[in-house]
């Protein structure tokens, strides 16, 4: 087996996750290497997942009951977890969602209802940029259909990293709110967050960041980003599906509006008017991802349990492994940076001209999962001008005898295809 500085024990780490002793087709032993899209789950989380729903599954807060007062227990020492996973100054900035796309949503609908000095309008601009998640492109385009508010965008250089030679001019004094991703899922870049925040702060903008891809890779501090919101999603941190986060700075959750109304997030309610709660209940309509919200902070518990810095040194030596051997592959081309520096562990490619969905489907029948397609990003494939991309993307528990099988994978489908 390959030997690379900074590796984690991905040997004992791996016998954590069940599923990736799967056997395939033809007896091929699974290749996970689709996290960024959804991360696998460790026995840890599964295991405090059933204690909640053999031992204490209930509805949380307003119960005087046992299992209520224990789910409510779980439930809020999950913010508690979270709050210290991204040194959030207090628990209630944290907010939890189903997932990081309704994280900006939420923020984007307060914008859109807020009052001045806040509000989003006709006169005011949007500005996000050419690389982001359609989660982070959608809701800005609805709200400015919806205010008559301008949308800008930074573009992309020919190396998959963002053009900000034009800074000063894409971010104005108009500028209500600027919105980017801090890691690509589709590029794999790691955007230069303080240059963006700074212009914004000089202009009075307010700031947030998709931390989407970010969150579940390197140490998180939402004080040192310097952003207004953070958001971000648990299914791809070895959490369940179903729950996200948004971070939002106290004294801004307080002057916002709720996006959804419903029960918890109320004070008081009249047939006439309603008032509402503090944060972060004032955004948590209904039954919250009770379950959801457990399961995340028993992910957490595991990560912290291995160390963040760890992780991160760990994928950046893979991801450094990875480019140099798909750079072996003929007419293979990196979509995004060609170097491991200042990328993330996920790197799209294409292979000539065998379609993504082909790669993807003979990798397949080899026991290796990857992801094809657009990955939610089709402006990044239009400004590169390809159909798609095959994206490789790696975690923790990945190792470089699994990319060896990628190349020898694509070695198979060249091979395939003639």
């Amino acid at each position: 087996m390959t030997q690379l500085p900074g590796l984690l024990d991905t040997e004992a780490l791996r016998k954590d996750f069940p599923i990736l002793d799967r056997v395939l087709h033809d007896g091929k032993k699974l290749v996970y290497l689709d996290n960024a899209a959804t991360s696998q789950t460790p026995r840890q989380v599964i295991d405090v997942l059933s204690e909640y729903y053999e031992q204490h599954n209930a509805n949380v807060h307003r119960g005087v009951h046992v299992l209520a007062e224990e789910a409510t227990a779980l439930y809020e020492g999950a913010r508690d977890k979270v709050a210290e996973f991204i040194n959030a100054p207090s628990r209630d900035e944290v907010i939890f969602t189903k997932n990081a796309s309704e994280s900006l949503n939420l923020v984007a609908n307060m914008l859109g209802w807020a009052d001045e000095p806040y509000r989003v309008d006709s006169d005011t601009e949007i500005v996000i940029t050419e690389m982001e998640h359609h989660s982070n492109i959608v809701p800005w385009q609805l709200l400015a259909q919806r205010t008559g508010a301008k949308l800008k965008w930074f573009g992309l250089t020919d190396d998959g990293r963002l053009d900000l030679s034009d800074i000063e001019q894409v971010i104005t004094e108009k500028t209500k709110i600027v919105s980017f991703v801090l890691v690509s899922n589709i590029l794999g870049t790691v955007n230069p967050v303080e240059a963006i925040v700074r212009r914004a702060q000089e202009v009075g903008a307010l700031v947030c960041i998709d931390a989407s891809q970010a969150a579940p890779h390197m140490p998180m501090d939402v004080q040192a980003l310097q952003a207004d919101f953070v958001a971000f999603t648990g299914h791809k941190m070895c959490g369940p599906t179903g729950i996200g986060v948004l971070w939002g700075r106290q004294e801004l959750l307080e002057d916002l509006p709720p996006f959804l109304g419903g029960g918890e997030m109320i004070e008081t309610v009249s047939m006439h008017s309603s008032t509402y709660a503090p944060a972060p209940h004032k955004f948590e309509a209904g039954t919250p991802p009770i379950a959801q919200a457990v399961g995340l902070g028993a992910a957490i518990d595991y990560l912290q349990s291995i160390g963040m810095d760890k992780i991160l040194a760990h994928e950046h030596a893979l991801t450094e492994y990875a480019v140099k051997r798909l750079g072996e592959v003929p007419d293979l081309r990196i979509i995004g940076p060609a170097t491991a520096e200042d990328r993330g562990a996920a790197i799209s490619f294409t292979l000539g001209d065998i379609h993504p969905h082909d790669v993807g489907q003979v990798l397949d029948e080899q026991g290796i999962a990857v992801r094809v397609g657009h990955h939610c990003a089709r402006p990044v494939c239009l400004r590169y001008g390809i159909p798609a991309t095959t994206r490789a993307s790696f975690y923790l528990y990945s190792t470089p005898s699994e990319i060896d099988a990628l190349v020898e994978g694509l070695e198979h489908v060249r091979n395939f295809f003639g």
